[in-house]
């Protein structure tokens, strides 16, 4: 084995018991402390067992360890360990934040803020308990239908979050997420704001509805689709952005930034004119992208709009302007 990889192998500790853990949380209490829950059958841990070494020799300053989950289940339980791997991080013997899953990216962003932030008592949080609840406020206002979760709608990260997303997706309600596993503060804070202990948590206009259990039971009733707003269906939803502004341009990148060469030509040529406009970047959203094209049936971008009506792209736009017909049709005088 070279020098180098022997030091990073004897810079992650291995700890085998609980009363070892303790004495290791005692000892390390000044610095940070990474511990990985981890199990020899998966992959993923030994994958990431390379990420902490590699951590191990960039941050001498801080202390990692490893702790297999199922060897040692009185810590394993304390921590509700239920997958691995799982990344708890520590200072001054007390659990600051959390990371589930084999996420190189995460570990090294959390590592070296956690790294970065400096020692501190436990008094003094980073978010006293105020800035929390007024945190955790804003959260539950952030839209008018709030889900916390764990993982994302798009990849849920347990079974009871993938069922909640399923449900409020066949009733075509609109919503916005929260994944708690990126925030462990907002994650243990979000169970004694809202007096529940588990996840998912759907909120409607910052109050509560309930967990899984619960919507099952709305759904049931038929109640769901009076308490959770609509999502609008993809023709209205066009229909309001073509009518967002009385010109509006849906192109590749946005006034500041086109990202294609047709998408920055017409913006030339728009700003000649001197009128206002806005612009919709379609590679933001694939399902205006995909959808306009039908809704227009006109296949390419950039795709300009009067007062909600289809103008058309680059080649016509430049002909009404050789005919001197563009500026009329931009004020609505055509």
């Amino acid at each position: 084995m070279a020098a180098g990889a022997a030091e990073a192998a004897a810079a992650v500790v291995e700890v085998g018991s609980a009363g070892q853990f303790e004495e290791l949380l005692r000892l390390r209490a000044k610095s940070l402390l990474v511990v990985h829950f981890w199990a020899p059958w998966a992959p993923q841990c030994a994958q990431m067992n390379g990420v902490m070494a590699e951590l191990a020799k960039e941050h001498p300053q801080a202390s990692f360890v490893k702790l297999e989950a199922e060897a040692v289940p009185e810590v394993s339980e304390k921590y509700e360990i239920s997958s691995v791997p799982t990344f708890l991080f520590f200072k001054n013997s007390q659990k600051i934040d959390r990371l589930d899953g084999a996420h190189a990216p995460e570990l090294t962003k959390k590592v070296q803020r956690h790294a970065s932030s400096g020692s501190f008592s436990p008094s003094g949080r980073e978010h006293p308990k105020e800035d929390l609840s007024l945190r955790l406020k804003k959260l539950t206002h952030a839209a008018p239908c709030m889900l916390f979760m764990k993982g994302t709608p798009q990849e849920p990260r347990c079974g009871f979050s993938k069922q909640m997303v399923e449900i409020l997706n066949k009733h075509n309600i609109q919503f916005s997420s929260f994944d708690i596993f990126s925030d462990e503060e907002v994650r243990q804070g979000l169970k004694t704001y809202s007096n529940w202990p588990t996840y998912p948590q759907l909120y409607v206009s910052g109050e509560l509805i309930g967990g899984l259990d619960i919507i099952k039971e709305l759904e049931a009733s038929k109640e769901l689709d009076t308490i959770c707003p609509k999502a609008p269906k993809l023709e209205e939803r066009l229909k309001v952005l073509t009518n967002k502004a009385s010109v509006m341009l849906f192109m590749k990148g946005n006034k500041q930034e086109a990202k294609c060469g047709f998408s920055r030509q017409i913006l030339e040529i728009l700003n000649s004119t001197g009128i206002e406009y806005e612009t919709f970047d379609i590679l933001e959203d694939e399902e205006v992208r995909q959808g306009l094209k039908a809704y227009s049936n006109w296949p390419t971008y950039p795709q300009l709009y009067v007062k909600g009506e289809l103008v058309g792209g680059l080649d016509i736009v430049k002909e009404l302007k050789e005919n001197g017909e563009l500026l009329p049709i931009l004020k609505g005088e055509n």
